[in-house]
């Protein structure tokens, strides 16, 4: 297993893990940074204060009651269905893509794309608040036509690496493409 440092496109520190399970399967995960107790602590503190001035002016203890409840719910909320951990990628040249999100809260949310389905795997552009920012994706095949693309599916959507870490994952996805594309051509010369 390999780990390597990168950054997002937001100047974040990210972790890309690489692990070879055999030569037709890669798992790649991107790990971004850790909630930090500190910008947790600095939120809460800033809402209870307020309701705190609020509860001064008004003198009613449903403010303070409600600021807390607030910030619970919120800080739930938060956990549970936003802040994404890791983002990781497990490819399967004989069977296909599952692609997982890893919440705070360790709830996961999974997704499988069989193989038959996958047409490639690009990195594509985009221009963002003028900037540029690339992304990896996956392109599913039209089952229509078979030159065609039917859907696309953005991949690392949370933690946005930059080119440099994209880079490496596109490698090892096209390394695993490659093979399957050439498994049937190099069974049927025998």
């Amino acid at each position: 297993m390999e780990e390597r440092r990168y950054r997002a496109v937001s100047g974040a520190p990210i972790a890309l893990r690489r692990r070879q399970h055999s030569a037709s399967c890669w798992e790649l995960a991107v790990r971004g940074p850790r909630l930090q107790l500190r910008s947790l602590s600095a939120v809460t503190s800033a809402v209870w204060l307020a309701a705190y001035g609020l509860f001064v002016l008004s003198e009613s203890s449903m403010v303070l009651s409600a600021a807390i409840f607030i910030t619970l719910i919120g800080l739930i909320v938060y956990l549970h269905f936003v802040k994404i951990d890791q983002e990781s990628l497990l490819v399967i040249g004989s069977l296909g893509i599952q692609v997982t999100s890893s919440y705070a809260s360790g709830k996961e949310s999974t997704t499988f794309i069989e193989m038959s389905q996958v047409k490639d795997v690009v990195i594509n552009e985009a221009i963002h608040m003028q900037k540029v920012i690339y992304y990896l994706c996956i392109l599913l095949q039209d089952p229509q036509d078979p030159q065609g693309v039917s859907e696309v599916v953005p991949l690392f959507q949370s933690s946005q690496p930059r080119l440099d870490c994209l880079m490496e994952v596109y490698k090892s996805c096209q390394e695993i493409l490659e093979q399957r594309k050439t498994a049937p051509q190099s069974s049927g010369i025998k």
